[in-house]
């Protein structure tokens, strides 16, 4: 099995699926890229068992088919040092020696036997849909960061998806903030909805933000795969119910606020760091045209205090909130002005953007309010 390729062509592949590998595997093997080279195309895999990844790459020269798998690490970090020049490898598959050749240098390392790597599973009876991949990078970085950590509610720690013939809705909460993210200009022949993994809608959304093309997604009751350009991305759901989310957003909030994004953004931060570091509380009293924003640590007599205009329409209030939630939610919205409906100090509150620019586009963000101190 030989081929020469480019070295930063290689690189920049290997980069695309690397991402799957975890740290700390159970089987050695999943350390490795599977390299296999059938009628002058590479495909690399890596995988985890739960997401498996694969990309394909065109070698300069190539002869004898075959499949090994190589250390992943020793040769992303070989081909990392090197300039853009021609690499050579010669595998013999029958001792699994790999001999590299690239310019004056040359080295040498064991590989594996390919048929230890598992297998991509195969999609059984898949509906599919195709989203353009800005649309999909977007929904998936408006709402990865509210998903949760917790193991013991796997399904809060994934996206879930909810795929119609109207538009396609992506909701993230882990039950102190919610998102929901809905698309128009994106559209499914038949209703189906099921809850992605963060880890590969991490690894997509890298890729994705920076391409210019159409993902194929095909699912199933258990599988989702992803296919675009020369990537192709499969992972397992997240098995269980999603919460009723509709259930949770109020409808009725009498008191609106429109504020400047980024002054608000801005002072949240800066009075945030005078909060107290395990609640990061920062309490919100609303008057007339009037935000007054102010945090304190009572251990260590810290106290910060901003005022801000505002447009407000509304009871006067006075809520608590997590600054790192808001903070978070604000990094995410785009619009110059922010809207802020609230009902209550013990009501949930509703962050959206002002003035919408885009018509097929809709994002509803929710944060649960924290008990204010006396």
């Amino acid at each position: 099995m030989k081929f020469i390729i480019s070295s930063s062509l290689l690189l920049k592949n290997l980069q695309a699926v690397i991402g799957v590998i975890n740290s700390n595997n159970t089987l050695p093997i999943l350390d490795d890229f599977l390299f296999d080279l059938k009628e002058d195309i590479l495909t690399v895999t890596t995988s985890d068992l739960e997401t498996t990844m694969n990309v394909t790459v065109k070698p300069d020269k190539s002869e004898a088919d075959g499949s090994i798998a190589i250390p992943a690490k020793i040769l992303v970090e070989t081909l990392k040092t090197l300039p853009d020049i021609p690499v050579s490898f010669s595998i013999d598959l029958g001792t699994l020696l790999v001999e590299i050749s690239a310019g004056e240098g040359k080295y040498k390392l064991s590989g594996h036997r390919s048929d230890e790597y598992p297998r991509t599973p195969p999609l059984e009876a898949p509906t599919s849909i195709t989203i353009p991949s800005g649309v999909l990078s977007k929904a998936i970085t408006k709402t990865i960061f509210a998903t949760g950590n917790d193991e013991l509610r796997l399904v809060l720690s994934g996206i879930f998806c909810q795929l119609s013939p109207d538009d396609i809705i992506f909701v993230a909460t882990d039950a102190h903030k919610l998102v929901r993210y809905t698309r128009k200009d994106a559209k499914a022949e038949t209703s189906a909805s099921f809850i992605l993994p963060k880890k590969p809608l991490t690894l997509l959304k890298n890729i994705l933000s920076a391409l210019d093309t159409d993902v194929i997604v095909e699912y199933n009751r258990t599988n989702a795969f992803f296919s675009f350009s020369n990537i192709s991305l499969i992972c397992r759901l997240i098995d269980g119910k999603y919460p009723n989310y509709e259930a949770v957003i109020p409808k009725d909030n009498p008191n609106h606020m429109v504020i400047d994004r980024v002054a608000l953004l801005n002072s949240i931060k800066r009075v945030s760091i005078y909060a107290n570091q395990s609640t990061h509380q920062v309490r919100f009293k609303i008057t007339g045209k009037e935000l007054l924003l102010s945090a304190e640590d009572i251990d260590f007599s810290n106290e910060g205090r901003e005022r801000l205009t505002c447009s407000y329409d509304g009871e006067d209030l006075e809520i608590g909130f997590n600054s790192k939630f808001l903070l978070e939610m604000l990094g995410n919205i785009d619009t110059a002005e922010v809207r802020m409906e609230m009902s209550g100090p013990n009501r949930a509150g509703l962050l959206l953007p002002a003035n919408v620019e885009n018509k097929d586009e809709d994002i509803l963000m929710l944060v649960m309010p924290v008990m204010l101190n006396k």
